[in-house]
């Protein structure tokens, strides 16, 4: 952006002024009466006048100002005292005057940014040094009121003596605020119909006061519209403006070549990982034949580094047709495609839990990851490989199978469990939250299970053959996936299953979630949450102790340990159930010390598992405590510390969950 201004015959009067001066310079009179060929370059360059002024030394105090009117002179005995402790009394303050209207707060706060007075003002300083800053921040002070629109801002400094401190004065005159009397687009015309709608874009408009802020975001605006209504070889010129200082107005010409309409051609890629067209066509929002838009290739330079194939893209488009067809070339970078992992946790009822990962994200291009996990625990043990091909057939969209084996003993069964499993999904990610996510797959198990008969309290072992196909449908309308503040969540899942032990023999098990975030001030989030949870078509024995419902924990009722909360049998074992309903209540309190990372979260939670289909609202019991968040960059860390309300038999007192994420 070029900016020039208009001068009257004062300004021209000045111009020539100082050209004289620099004319009659010694140096200048010598260059012109010697002849080039005889210069010396080695010769020392003559010294410069005497301005009669000695050089200012930073490291020695000044000497003491004068006394203002009114204020006794310092005895001679008292000056040598006075000039050695003169170094520590020069502390200053900075008073602002003159600004008017232009003493917003944004304005105000760019300044106080980049002032050398304020920056350095706990420091002493002498004289020569506080001058030195005042004069930086007139500049600066000057500089800004120019960029409001001010051009013919001036600023003054005084300094004085202000009892046993320095007092800095900058004082304003911004002078008129200069406007915009017109504001061209040459070219814009050949845009046709979009034209008007273009220049709309432009947010700055004849009469507006000239912000160079403002122009500078209007011109971006505009080339964003451009990209937006198909002209991919549009082309902006320089932003030029003509300031007329007389009557502080000014113009401004932005010349604009749009170029024809055009359409998405064909995309080629290259570079690695080896990614087909096809593929990452598959990833792009767009189709060819698309009305061209430049937000959609930056969205799919956006979503191909969400991959985590890639290290950096480059998209590039090419025009052909005479600018009709935009073809989209895209070169890739890759990113490190193995990855190690691990986790450890605690939770009371779970013990400790330790698991790791090896994953190669690439293992089957494209996209397809082979993940081998391991789970080392007091009570779980666990062996899996799982593939994930992720953006299947479309974008987002995800296919998974996994092989695993395990080994879980818990209080309320021990089950040792082969499965096989896959299925399709909609995902949301860290980079875009979707509103709706949905699964559906099948899982075949085989499971041999230990739990107790109820009334006897005797151990059975039985083999269990499970096929079932579960599916899942969630309504997100939160504003973050791991830290909501504000927003709800909307959940089902449903899975109709056979089991074949003792005969053949259908259930179906369902479950609803719902969550809710409700801001009440700047730090503090309330939360709440329910669940319900339902098993028909087979009775509580007859479902293996795996499958069925539970209650108790850091995800659940918080203060009871893992699966603690419901029915037990005669040995206090719990035996799980066909219904659940729960409920959470919490306030998410960040606290301002240490950073704002910290946050305290008071929690009651409250639940009721039954063996019968249907939830019961009479036997609830209740938990009750407080967390401590701490507020990473990848996401808060929680632990919860609860006590369970009304107790039952060898409940602990106290129950701690340490986990990644909020509790819901």
């Amino acid at each position: 952006m070029s900016i020039r201004g208009r001068q009257g015959a004062a300004g021209r009067l000045v111009a020539l002024a100082l050209c004289g001066v620099a004319m009659s310079h010694p140096a200048f009179a010598q260059s012109a009466a010697q002849d080039p060929t005889e210069l010396d370059p080695s010769a020392p360059l003559d010294p410069m006048p005497d301005l009669g002024v000695e050089w200012p030394d930073m490291n020695t105090p000044d000497p003491v100002l004068e006394p203002v009117d009114g204020e006794p002179a310092l005895a001679e005995d008292d000056r040598s005292e006075a000039i050695e402790d003169n170094v520590a009394a020069r502390r200053y303050g900075v008073i602002i005057t003159g600004l008017g209207e232009s003493s917003t707060e944004e304005f105000l706060e760019a300044f106080h940014q980049r002032s050398a007075l304020e920056a350095e003002d706990d420091d002493p300083a002498n004289t020569a040094q506080i001058d030195r800053r005042a004069r930086a921040d007139a500049e600066l002070l000057t500089s800004l009121l120019q960029g409001q629109g001010y051009y013919d801002a001036e600023v003054e400094t005084e300094i004085s003596r202000n009892g046993e401190q320095i007092a800095v004065e900058l004082r304003a005159n911004p002078g008129p605020r200069f406007r915009f009397e017109t504001v061209e687009f040459p070219g814009l015309a050949e845009a046709g119909g979009d034209a008007a709608k273009l220049r709309d874009t432009f947010a700055v408009k004849s009469g507006d006061p000239v912000i160079a802020s403002q122009v500078i975001a209007a011109g971006i605006a505009l080339k964003v519209a451009l990209g937006e209504q198909g002209f991919a070889t549009a082309e902006i010129g320089e932003q030029d403006i003509v300031v007329n200082h007389e009557n502080a107005t000014a113009k401004l010409v932005l010349p604009v070549q749009p170029g024809p309409v055009a359409h998405f051609g064909e995309i080629r890629v290259s570079g690695e990982p080896p990614f087909s067209s096809r593929h990452v066509g598959q990833i792009a929002r767009f189709k060819q034949g698309d009305l061209f838009e430049q937000s959609e290739v930056d969205d799919l330079r956006r979503a191909l580094v969400a991959t985590g194939l890639v290290a950096s893209v480059e998209t590039k488009v090419v025009p052909r047709d005479e600018g009709r067809i935009a073809d989209i070339e895209v070169k890739l970078e890759p990113a490190p495609m193995r990855t190690i992992a691990g986790e450890l946790g605690y939770g009371t009822g779970e013990g400790v839990r330790a698991e790791a990962s090896w994953q190669h994200r690439n293992f089957f291009n494209p996209e397809g990851a082979l993940t081998i996990r391991g789970v080392a625990g007091t009570q779980e043990q666990l062996g899996a490989v799982s593939f994930r091909r992720n953006n299947f057939k479309r974008r987002d969209q995800v296919l998974n199978a996994q092989i695993l084996a395990s080994h879980v003993d818990r209080d309320a069964f021990e089950a040792k469990t082969f499965s096989l499993s896959g299925g399709i999904e909609r995902q949301s990610n860290f980079i875009w939250q979707k509103k709706w996510t949905w699964s559906v797959g099948g899982e075949l198990i085989a499971s041999e299970e230990r739990d107790t008969i109820e009334a006897t309290g005797e151990e059975r072992e039985r083999t269990f053959f499970i096929g079932a196909i579960p599916a899942s449908l969630t309504y997100d309308g939160s504003d973050d996936l791991l830290n909501p503040s504000r927003g709800f969540r909307l959940g089902g899942r449903i899975s109709p299953e056979l089991s074949f032990q003792g005969g053949t023999f259908g259930y179906t098990r369902a479950q609803v979630d719902a969550s809710a975030y409700f801001p009440v001030s700047e730090r503090t989030v309330t939360a709440g949450r329910v669940r319900l949870g339902t098993i028909i078509g087979a009775d509580r024995d007859s479902i293996a102790p795996s499958r069925r419902f539970y209650a108790g924990g850091g995800g659940s009722v918080r203060g009871y340990g893992y699966q603690r909360l419901g029915p037990r049998d005669v040995d206090n074992d719990p035996i799980g159930g066909r219904s659940l309903a729960e409920f959470s209540l919490e306030a998410r309190i960040r606290l301002k010390t240490l950073g704002g990372n910290f946050g305290v979260v008071p929690f009651f939670d409250g639940g009721s598992l039954t063996t019968s289909s249907l939830p019961s609202f009479k036997d609830w019991q209740f938990g009750a405590g407080i967390g401590l968040r701490y507020y990473s960059s990848f996401g808060p860390i929680r632990i919860d510390v609860g006590t369970p309300l009304n107790r039952q038999k060898d409940d602990s007192r106290v129950a701690v969950t340490v986990s990644l994420g909020q509790a819901f």
